[in-house]
């Protein structure tokens, strides 16, 4: 239970951390973060899976670069189910979904 926890806070640091670096991606409060944070863990836990094994060709071929778009595209989506969180392009949630990647593998590995 304790590392699913550490991954759902690793998800909303991530988020924080790229509102403040990434232009163009605009959080509204802790509230927004937290609900984002949910929403992305469960997309990717049902979601992500399928469309990973759907566009499994298109990855190989590009020798798995299109994870980031990718994730990405489920980054913009998530967006337009929270309210308070605006993310203005596709380079700001592509640049957004990699800082979140980061931070959440960075505190992984320390903890």
């Amino acid at each position: 239970m304790s590392k699913i926890l550490i991954r759902f806070l690793a998800i909303v640091l991530g988020l924080f951390v790229a509102a403040e670096i990434v232009p163009g991606i605009t959080l509204g409060g802790i509230e927004d973060a937290l609900v984002f944070a949910i929403l992305l863990a469960l997309i990717n836990l049902l979601v992500r899976p399928v469309l990973i094994v759907f566009t499994l060709p298109i990855t190989i071929l590009t020798l798995g670069l299109f994870i980031f778009i990718l994730n990405a595209i489920l980054f913009l989506f998530v967006d337009v189910l929270v309210s308070g969180i605006e993310i203005d392009s596709f380079v700001s949630a592509l640049l957004g979904s990699i800082v979140v990647s980061i931070v959440s593998w960075f505190i992984q590995k320390i903890t």
